[in-house]
């Protein structure tokens, strides 16, 4: 089975997700059981039973996404009896761990305990700093970055475009002080909407530093292989095999903008014609997908009914 793999991020987490497919696939129900033994606690009951504030700590939903997005895979591959050839693999921050371990870069291993530590060094530096993220919806990037750039001068604090996700829909990050003038005078300079997200602090920033290095020196303690396919990074938008430039990549990333519609558009672009798949948790990329390339055809597996789906549409 060949396709191009889109993997969800923070915030597709969902209580119950992954459930049905360990409830279905033996497989699927190893790779969660196989997750709980090297984390040492039940990382699938949260999935699976929550509760959702459990879940939704960042330490606890980064690698609770890794884990049901692959356990996902595993079910594909278990049901259909052939191993998904990917064309190509991407992403959404979190994500990008799961593509590369979906692409044979990273070990199902190593990848968990990567992402283990992200989400708990992303949370102390969250904790350290208070911020969050806005998401706007009608300014494009050129303006957005020079309204940030003004604000961060005026408060002397953090104020960054984070994430560039589809057309007109950017998420800026930045302490609290700075996002509270924001999101006023994003307004007042033509944003159709500036909403404040839910989430712990403001990813893809400055502020995630001290995280960043945390995870730069495990990532040069972690052995990355060549890749089976090119590897579309967030930091960059471009298609990457060697594992030196992909652990360049992934340590820039947290404090980067993730550039997910430009890395979208060139895979898109590069696999014309190819169906691409979004395991579960989520339906979150597919839609970004129609945003971005309306040709592009993506395909949500986000429960197991929607896998016997698919394996009646390939088959």
């Amino acid at each position: 089975m060949k396709f191009g793999l889109l993997l969800p991020g923070q915030g597709a987490q969902a209580v119950s997700m992954g459930a049905d497919f360990a409830q279905t696939s033996p497989a699927a129900r190893a790779l969660f059981d196989h997750a709980d033994e090297i984390l040492g606690f039940p990382l699938s009951k949260l999935c699976f039973d929550g509760p959702l504030e459990e879940l939704t700590k960042t330490d606890v939903a980064q690698p609770a996404i890794y884990v049901t997005s692959l356990a996902v895979l595993s079910a594909l591959e278990e049901q259909s009896g052939q191993k998904i050839q990917p064309l190509a693999a991407a992403g959404l921050s979190l994500g990008e761990y799961t593509a590369l371990a979906a692409a044979g870069a990273l070990s199902f291993e190593d990848g968990l305990r990567l992402v283990r530590l992200r989400g708990s060094a992303m949370q102390e530096a969250s904790h350290a700093l208070p911020s969050g993220m806005t998401s706007v919806m009608g300014l494009e990037r050129n303006p957005l970055e020079m309204l940030c750039a003004k604000i961060a001068e005026e408060t002397n604090a953090i104020c960054q475009v984070a994430n560039l996700n589809s057309p007109g829909q950017i998420v800026v990050s930045g302490q609290n002080e700075a996002l509270d003038i924001f999101d006023l005078q994003a307004k007042e300079a033509g944003a159709r909407r500036a909403m404040r997200l839910n989430v712990a602090g403001a990813f893809h920033s400055e502020v995630m530093r001290p995280a960043a290095e945390k995870l730069n020196t495990a990532l040069h303690e972690t052995e990355l292989s060549t890749p089976q396919c090119p590897v579309w990074q967030n930091a960059t938008g471009r298609p990457e095999t060697d594992p030196e430039r992909l652990r360049e990549n992934l340590s820039a990333q947290l404090c980067s903008p993730v550039l997910w519609e430009e890395s979208f558009r060139d895979m898109a672009q590069t696999l014309s014609g190819q169906t691409f798949l979004e395991p579960a948790p989520g339906k979150v990329l597919a839609a970004l997908a129609r945003k971005i390339h309306r040709e592009a055809t993506v395909h949500s597996v986000d429960s197991a009914k929607a896998l016997d789906n698919l394996m009646e549409e390939v088959q």
